[in-house]
């Protein structure tokens, strides 16, 4: 006896692709520097004071940051995905969506933008760098040297100006003795780690 054949309805394809609240906190704490807060209910991603995601209490709208002088056109061109702030709010940097209108990509390059409005220019690479780049600079940024450690390959080369240093050991001996070095320029991974680290 045969299986019978079986078919996809393109509701179910949509709705496994829907993008969540959880989602976007996946994508918003992988930055450097962010971190989630909550208030009145309601949680936040924030880079120090200034928040660059917020949620609606149930979860299924998001506020973020977004250019003023652009936030009409983005209303504009998808209005069943994004809509204004409240009264109080347009006079922020801020647009609305609904999280289910949503595709991972567009979440993704929605929230990175958002998080590059309040943070450092010199960090503003680090999201398309290849993983665990953003995590290792964020790791260091927080001095949090254990973490940092699983993150850089044994044998590292490290290269920042004038400083060339090789071995992990000796550049995490290096790095607790000095200001938290800028972002790489490039990075090389072997085995999930970062093998090479170029400024």
């Amino acid at each position: 006896m045969s299986a019978a054949p079986v078919t996809i309805d393109a509701n179910d394809i949509e709705e496994v692709a829907m993008v969540t609240a959880d989602d976007v906190r996946r994508v918003g704490l992988a930055l450097p520097r962010t971190y989630e807060f909550f208030t009145s209910g309601r949680s936040k991603l924030k880079v120090r004071q200034i928040v660059y995601v917020g949620f609606s209490r149930d979860e299924l709208q998001m506020g973020f940051g977004y250019p003023k002088d652009a936030r009409d056109g983005l209303i504009e061109s998808d209005p069943e995905t994004f809509f204004p702030p409240t009264v109080s709010d347009l006079r922020y940097q801020w647009v609305c969506a609904h999280l289910d209108r949503l595709d991972q990509v567009e979440m993704r390059e929605l929230v990175t933008d958002a998080w590059r409005m309040c943070s450092p220019r010199m960090l503003h690479d680090l999201p398309e760098m290849e993983p665990p780049a953003a995590a290792a600079w964020a790791a260091i940024d927080a001095e949090e040297w254990d973490q940092a450690r699983l993150l850089l390959h044994p044998y590292l080369h490290f290269t920042d100006g004038a400083v060339r240093l090789r071995g992990r050991t000796q550049v995490l001996r290096h790095l607790r003795a000095a200001p938290t070095p800028k972002p790489p320029t490039q990075v090389e991974i072997r085995d999930d780690q970062i093998y090479r680290w170029v400024r």
